[in-house]
């Protein structure tokens, strides 16, 4: 089991790839905290885990939140001794459009969400990763605004390119003391966010050079990948995981 007795926080736990982080992660023995906005996803989704054997809790709330971000911490060490690592992967789109018309709440919502929480996140998690003598911590960053530029996503562009920066200064700063920081960059991912649209996915699907979407199951292998000791030499990196869309031109 990768994970057996080690402690993880994962964010936007209540659907998709976190969900799904969620299951594989405690199936290979975690004890977590997830976090999400939704209460009732998330209880619904440590009752699950409960079912198979699995432990986790959960507190309810917004990653915008620094104090937010210290009670998931206070929470993974009030329950279960301390803290090995974190995926934090809650984030938004925001309202798509061109830069000169894009409101200043969207842009400020956008890199609130994506990449203060980030900072939040780091500021409170690397202490108590550092009290059980190392850890590992991974955001959820993305291929837009690191390989290719979208029409309409500058605030999500500028805040998933913000995050491998960030990960690049902590993983510098804190490898000594055997944390290691990772940013994952999936693909175009079924999940709510990207709508249940058929037609849209055939388009999506397109420009990936695997012709397809990927399911929030195969990437949270790769968070598990970049959480667990498999990666134990991996630090400072942006792990690609998007099917071929970075290098896709047909």
């Amino acid at each position: 089991m990768k994970l057996n007795g080690k402690t993880v926080i994962i964010t936007g736990a209540s659907s998709g790839i976190g969900a799904s982080a969620a299951l594989l992660f405690a199936s290979e023995g975690a004890n977590l905290v997830l976090g999400a906005r939704r209460a009732e996803r998330l209880e619904d989704l440590i009752n699950r885990i409960a079912r198979e054997d699995g432990h986790a809790v959960f507190c309810a709330g917004d990653i915008q939140d620094e104090d937010y971000a210290e009670a998931l911490v206070e929470l993974a060490k009030n329950t279960f001794g301390g803290l090995d690592a974190a995926f934090n992967n809650g984030g938004i789109t925001g309202v798509l459009g061109p830069v000169p018309g894009m409101d200043r709440v969207n842009w400020q919502t956008v890199i609130s969400t994506n990449l203060t929480s980030a900072f939040y996140a780091a500021k409170y998690q690397i202490p108590a990763m550092k009290l059980n003598g190392g850890g590992s911590i991974v955001f959820t960053s993305s291929f837009v605004g690191h390989t290719i530029g979208l029409p309409g996503m500058g605030a999500y562009a500028a805040s998933k390119a913000g995050l491998i920066g960030l990960t690049q200064v902590l993983a510098a700063e804190h490898g000594r003391e055997g944390i290691r920081a990772n940013a994952l960059l999936p693909g175009g991912t079924k999940t709510a966010m990207a709508g249940d649209d058929v037609e849209f996915h055939k388009v999506v699907s397109e420009f990936h050079a695997l012709k397809r979407m990927a399911t929030p199951e195969e990437i949270a292998k790769v968070a598990l990948f970049l959480v667990s000791g498999e990666s134990s030499f991996i630090t400072g990196s942006a792990l690609i995981a998007d099917g071929g869309n970075s290098i896709n031109k047909i």
